[in-house]
């Protein structure tokens, strides 16, 4: 089936009420996943029946995606599967090769950025139902995901995967994407633990990053979906942390996730990420993945014969080995893999597929619409352009990364097709080609040299029509798992095309498909609209062609600020010692200065900031009002603001609070992101909007007490619609 015509034949919008109060809170719905105290002792009574040749059995991969179980005692194998934006197909047990089978589709999810541009929690719980439900439907019992480390540098290869540059925003998406999943009876793979924020080096490169960075910036989303999801595991990271692999790093999985956030589940390697069998063992690994050898087998791996050999060498403590076999075994009894009980899920079926699409929808972000250009009416145009590479191309595929056998996938082309039906021209131009500096090998600079025929092919429709759609951005070749890219600048010489085009029609719309941040600075001085796409999944054409002709009000903010040179941003402001690394190092030189945190410090303006999105209405905020104006250490600071929809149509905004102290011992930002709420509203109607922060959400990490300090004194609540487009100002004091 090449189209979703099932759930797109009619399209039903659901508008939220309007003239109610709104508060901010997680996915409305009950978790069913938590740990059974009753399950324990029937562990016990498994562990102690077991050899010591089964428990290590336990710990290691016996093919790629699966690991071992005990036949002999009714333990079943644990089968794993990628990734964070759709079930990937069936491989060989023992290879990464595809078994080409017919019944191994699914759907392609937006990636992750995408999910997290929704700002919206129970939007983050319906995506991981959806894909728990696939997950089960191929009968898996850990996903590897969600990808959820934060975009400390905006050319990072793996950013389309992650959410975002904040962990408050990561951390909302995270949990409320956890329990989604494991209410189907599948466990997450929280991944990568922890400061994982480059592909370059990634498998050597030694992190250096001061404590309070770890804490207050690379630690949240972990911590929140232990403590309120109750994930069930992690993934360690390939590269090093303070001169230690990750994933045999004692102090970062035993003494911070597993004993100080309390982690119940199992941390799993990631492929040949593994490095020495006691170190691994001592320092927190749980399962080595499945790492093939030249005899496939994988006893010998790390986590294998040598372990149990370090074992009786009395090197490794038994009761190191019994607790990882009873991790296993109690995940295993929690996802009711050892009874009848056991969800069945869907594959590719009207949920999940609705999901996609409803997520690709509120993902998309207006970010510029001069003259309201957008949205167009299709009854005034007899012709349209629409020109890119991008335009007609899939991206559930591409580069060096998990990918999904969709079903199917719209691309923009046909989402267009579909929706003009014919009523109007289309007249396509490809603009521009892909092309690397060595065509064997995708692993290399893009040739960014515009294509002059095809510029002129381009121009020459966009004169003969009413209006002109670019669909530039980045690829999944760009943007790939391994590599970073070298720059944020368009590739294959994109610039030249919008200059070219927006200058033949000045009714020209931008969009941009990408899972990161991209230079706009000619698309912003040139066209007169911009959107952003994403890459976002098997509905990504039906999502965009329902945004530009108003079917649907976008309400996508960014999970990220857009600089205008990669020197705006704090990764990338000192030497080469703080990105890419020198000597395999990389030192984290711009501390708790992350992403906006930075642009505001340094007073920078960027192309577009952290948390903007336009709509096709317009809303305007009372100033915000608090439940008193002095807090102390273990109060709720309540917000209320009224949120008025001014326009002539039903849109979504994201109601974004900010919190920053005056005056304080240590550096801290102007602001941070403490508190959000989507809402929607009917034309000239209006919501009271509830937010609650915690007091103990305003401390920063001391150092030198390894501890949390709520600070006293004055603060300010910024209440916006961006990191920058400020609504109203409040101020309020905490005494201890």
């Amino acid at each position: 089936m090449k189209r979703g015509s099932f759930l797109l034949q009619t399209l039903i919008i659901v508008q939220f009420l309007s003239g109610c109060s709104i508060s901010q809170t997680d996915a409305n719905t009950e978790q069913k996943y938590q740990y059974k105290e009753q399950y324990e002792p029937l562990i016990d009574s498994l562990i102690k029946q077991m050899t010591l040749n089964e428990k290590t059995g336990m710990l290691h991969g016996t093919g790629m995606f699966v690991s071992g179980g005990v036949e002999r005692l009714g333990i079943p194998e644990f089968h794993y599967t990628d990734g964070p934006n759709g079930i990937r197909e069936e491989l060989e047990r023992h290879s990464w090769k595809p078994l080409n089978l017919d019944n191994d589709y699914a759907t392609f999810f937006p990636t992750g950025s995408a999910l997290a541009a929704t700002w919206n929690k129970e939007m983050a719980y319906k995506y991981g139902e959806a894909i728990g439900l696939e997950a089960r439907a191929r009968n898996k019992d850990m996903l590897l995901g969600p990808a959820v480390n934060i975009m400390r540098t905006p050319i990072g290869g793996r950013t389309f995967e992650y959410f975002s540059e904040d962990p408050y925003l990561n951390s909302r998406i995270t949990v409320n994407y956890t329990k989604g999943v494991q209410n189907q009876d599948v466990a997450v793979c929280v991944k990568h633990f922890a400061a994982n924020n480059q592909e370059y080096q990634r498998s050597s490169i030694s992190v250096e990053v001061s404590e309070r960075a770890l804490r207050e910036i690379y630690l949240p989303a972990y911590k929140a979906a232990v403590q309120e999801a109750n994930a069930m595991g992690m993934m360690g990271a390939y590269n090093k942390f303070r001169g230690e692999y990750l994933c045999q790093h004692d102090y970062l999985n035993n003494q911070i996730l597993k004993n100080e956030f309390g982690f119940n589940g199992i941390i799993v390697s990631d492929w040949a990420a593994t490095h020495n069998t006691v170190t691994a063992a001592m320092g927190g690994l749980d399962v080595e993945m499945g790492t093939p050898t030249p005899d496939q087998n994988y006893n010998n791996n790390y986590m294998g014969y040598p372990l149990r050999d370090s074992v009786i060498a009395g090197i490794v403590p038994m009761e190191v080995i019994d607790d990882k076999v009873r991790r296993i075994l109690r995940v295993t009894y929690n996802l009711n893999k050892m009874n009848d009980s056991r969800e069945k899920g869907e594959l590719v079926s009207s949920k999940t597929t609705k999901t996609a699409y409803d997520v690709a929808a509120e993902s998309i972000v207006l970010m510029k619409n001069e003259n309201s250009l957008l949205p167009l009416n299709k009854d005034k145009l007899k012709s349209i352009a629409l020109i890119g590479f991008n335009a007609d191309r899939s991206q559930a595929k591409g580069g060096f990364t998990a990918g999904v056998k969709p079903k199917y996938e719209i691309t923009p082309l046909e989402g267009l097709s579909n929706k003009l039906k014919s009523k109007v021209e289309i007249n396509y131009a490809q603009g521009y080609v892909q092309r690397f500096e060595e065509k064997d090998n995708w692993r290399t600079p893009p040739i960014n040299t515009p294509d002059q025929k095809l510029i002129n092919e381009a121009v020459a429709a966009a004169q003969k029509s009413d209006a002109a759609i670019i669909f530039a951005g980045n690829t999944r070749e760009i943007e790939t798992e391994t590599l970073d890219r070298p720059s944020l600048d368009l590739p294959f010489g994109q610039d030249e095309l919008i200059k070219a085009v927006t200058a033949a029609n000045p009714n020209t719309i931008v969009v941009i498909i990408a899972g990161g941040a991209v230079n706009l600075t000619v698309a912003k001085q040139t066209a007169p609209a911009i959107l952003y796409g994403w890459f976002n999944g098997s509905e990504a054409g039906n999502a965009i062609a329902d945004v530009i002709f108003g079917n649907v009000n976008p309400s996508g903010k960014l999970p990220f600020t857009i600089p205008t040179r990669l020197c705006d941003i704090g990764a990338h402001a000192f030497d080469s010692l703080s990105y890419p690394g020198l000597n395999g190092k990389v030192e984290y030189k711009e501390g708790i200065l992350v992403g906006y945190r930075w642009i505001d410090k340094h007073d920078i303006t960027p192309t577009y900031p952290f948390g903007h999105g336009l709509s096709y209405t317009t809303f305007s905020y009372s100033k915000p009002t608090l439940n008193k104006t002095y807090f102390r250490p273990g109060d709720d600071i309540n917000i209320s603001v009224k949120v008025k929809n001014t326009g002539e149509s039903f849109g979504k905004e994201v109601i974004q609070c900010y919190v920053g102290i005056n005056q304080s011992k240590v550096l801290r930002p102007v602001k941070e992101l403490k508190a959000f709420v989507k809402t929607g509203l009917k034309p000239k109607t209006e919501n009271i909007v509830n937010l609650s922060i915690k007091a103990e959400d305003l401390a920063y990490f001391d150092e030198d007490e390894m501890k949390w300090i709520i600070e006293p004194g004055l603060y300010t609540l910024y209440i916006g619609s961006s990191s920058t487009d400020i609504k109203g100002i409040t101020q309020f004091e905490i005494t201890l």
